[in-house]
């Protein structure tokens, strides 16, 4: 063996350039952005406009009936 084929190859010393804290938040926006959105819920699970924000009674007395004493 020669003295050449004896020697370790050196390779050179790549610096990336980015911190793991630029490529963390660089793979999370492309998550982001390659995530399709979500598909709608279906308008019988959401409220109607009309029902808003009111206080939640029983179900006798939200149609006007009164419970019995």
């Amino acid at each position: 063996m020669s003295a050449s084929e004896n020697k370790v190859q050196q390779r050179p010393h790549v610096v990336a350039g980015l911190s793991m804290r630029d490529l963390l938040a660089a793979g999370a926006a492309a998550n982001l952005i390659s995530t399709p959105p979500r598909v709608p819920e279906p308008a019988a699970n959401r409220p109607s406009a009309e029902h808003g924000h009111r206080e939640e009674r029983g179900r006798h007395q939200e149609h006007g009936h009164r419970r019995a004493a």
